[in-house]
């Protein structure tokens, strides 16, 4: 994949949702680059945070969830161009932002002193903490009493209600007495802390030189602070201010007068604390916390130009998504009357969408939906274009909605499994559209699924996704003739196409962790019949098989004992290409 661009760069991504008072963590540090025209599947069980995770993409994660930590940089140069406008409004705030950070570049004068300050303050709060050994036993103690909970709680999840009745009701309760006995851990811990606070504060000897030393500093602090800036942070200033208007001025007066406000707040503390303006990252940093940095390039009499990194994981504001959904990423739903409106024409649905994103007259909006639902393979389209959606068949309609999702040429197609609602025969012809339109629009294919027989035929590269982890990432080929975590063994093994006369379908055992407590160890342990005792110990780390493979499994450490794939998957070449035509 060297050759190709990447389109979408997600890093150590998060998402976490807030139910009934609890986190529940969905996307657990995931990280994966997706490439310019490919086609990629993401795979595994439902719960397992293949949609979460693709939601992300087009801001449409549910009101109660959001990205925690993590990073989903999206490379489309158009929307990362950025021209606006010079007037008496544009000057008026830049001279205002000069005028600031001017100001605020004064406390830069003073930033060794500061930190020294911060250092003594930081020295106290370590005196009137716990010493290391008794964080450590705590700590220790805590933690052991935490995974012994959650051993306990996967083991209950591979129990059958039915058959263990009565080990499920012990485990229930075993796990009911650890959770008093953290509790009380952690009150123990919350008076220790507070009896360390009282002995500090009543050593009148250290708190005495304390005091004096923060004084001495604060008084310096004052003195530098009032000095005056270099003609080299002015010039810094300038183009700073430049960049807050153009990061802000797509926005509404009244918008743009709050956004001016906190990134003027967000720099004087970088410039309090010492961070390094000059520096692009942590530029950017600074900026995200706010809106998206962009970058000053030139400008002439009437315009501001210049260019940004668009961070999906840091849109805050709903006229960014409105750039971006629809435009630059579509998504295709399973149900395709989840995305129609019963009561409007087809045509009518499907031009909206055109001019609402392109600037185009309605009859040249109507032209390019005929020309769309052509494509798509709806015969005598002029004569349907007036019907109504319960006009069409199931088929029919997920080819419309594929023709909305296109009208606009967007770079990434997400595909939440689009062809699970509809008959075997229609499945193979929606899949065949997808690759054949790719090929016209030039666009990426996300494609979610449970489906391995879909995989086969559509993706070129597949992340099989457990637990809100990635656990294996490969080509279609590696993943069907070389799978080497035991879960996507589970997953082509359990696959119907693959049974033979007389034998027994593979299902896997137990049900995914929740995902409320923290997992220790491989979240696939307790399920996994080649589970170690490391498994339910220590997280995997990714280990990389070739340089497009990579599995998330202690089986790849060249420690550990050697474990062929069951025998269900081995030698496959011929049921896949009899099962899927491939």
């Amino acid at each position: 994949m060297e050759d190709k661009k990447v389109l979408l760069s997600i890093k150590d991504l998060v998402v976490k949702f807030r139910v009934r008072g609890k986190r529940l963590t969905a996307i657990r540090g995931v990280s994966l680059d997706i490439y310019e025209n490919e086609s990629i599947a993401i795979v595994g069980e439902s719960g397992s945070g293949k949609s979460v995770f693709t939601k992300t993409f087009a801001g449409m994660l549910d009101s109660n969830g959001y990205i925690d930590n993590g990073s989903i940089i999206f490379s489309d140069e158009d929307l990362a161009d950025t021209v606006v406008r010079k007037n008496t409004v544009s000057d008026k705030m830049i001279g205002h932002a000069l005028s600031k950070l001017n100001a605020y570049s004064q406390y830069e004068l003073g930033v060794d002193i500061y930190r020294e300050m911060e250092a003594l303050k930081a020295e106290k709060a370590e005196k009137e903490e716990l010493s290391k050994e008794q964080r450590e036993a705590s700590d220790k103690a805590i933690a052991e009493l935490g995974t012994k909970k959650t051993e306990a709680f996967n083991l209950k999840l591979t129990l059958d209600p039915k058959t263990d009745r009565a080990k499920i009701k012990e485990l229930t309760q075993s796990i009911k007495e650890m959770e008093k006995e953290i509790k009380k851990l952690l009150k123990e811990r919350a008076d220790m802390e507070l009896a360390a606070k009282n002995k500090l504060k009543n050593n009148t000897e250290y708190m005495g030189k304390f005091n004096a030393r923060m004084s001495e500093l604060k008084a310096k602090y004052d003195a530098a602070v009032k000095g005056s800036i270099s003609v080299e942070m002015k010039k810094r200033n300038e183009v700073l201010a430049k960049e807050v208007y153009l990061s802000i001025g797509r926005y509404s007066f009244m918008k743009r007068a709050q956004l001016l406000y906190k990134l003027l707040t967000a720099l004087k503390q970088a410039m309090i604390t010492g961070v390094d303006l000059s520096d692009d990252a942590q530029r950017n940093v600074v900026f995200d916390k706010v809106a998206f940095r962009v970058k000053y390039l030139d400008e002439t009499s009437d315009k501001l130009h210049g260019t940004c990194v668009l961070n999906l994981a840091n849109v805050k504001y709903a006229k960014d998504w409105y750039q971006i959904r629809g435009k630059k990423i579509a998504t295709v739903f399973q149900d395709p009357m989840t995305s129609l409106n019963p009561i409007i024409t087809i045509g009518k649905q499907i031009t909206s969408i055109i001019m609402k994103h392109q600037d185009v007259t309605e009859s040249e909006a109507r032209a390019k939906a005929l020309d769309l639902m052509k494509k798509v393979g709806i015969p005598n389209a002029e004569a349907r274009f007036d019907d109504y959606p319960f006009q069409y068949s199931g088929g029919m309609r997920q080819r419309i909605v594929i023709a909305i999702a296109l009208s606009c040429q967007p770079k990434i197609l997400i595909c939440d499994e689009p062809t699970t609602a509809l008959d075997v025969t229609i499945q193979a012809q929606i899949l065949k559209l997808l690759k054949d339109l790719q090929k016209e629009f030039n666009y990426t294919i996300v494609f979610i699924t449970h489906d391995l027989g879909v995989v086969a035929n559509i993706a070129d590269r597949v992340a099989v996704v457990y637990a809100g982890q990635i656990i294996e990432l490969a080509s279609v080929d590696e993943i069907f003739y070389d799978p080497r975590h035991p879960y996507t063994w589970a997953l082509l093994s359990s696959m119907p196409q693959l049974a033979e006369k007389n034998t027994k379908l593979y299902s896997i055992t137990g049900t995914p962790p929740s995902l409320y407590n923290k997992v220790v160890g491989d979240a696939f342990a307790p399920r996994n019949p080649y589970c170690m005792k490391i498994d339910t110990l220590k997280e995997p780390p990714m280990f990389k098989i070739t340089d497009t493979h990579y599995a998330k499994t202690w089986l790849l450490d060249p420690r550990s004992p050697k474990i062929e794939k069951p025998e269900a998957i081995q030698n496959i070449h011929e049921k896949l290409l009899k099962a899927f035509n491939i």
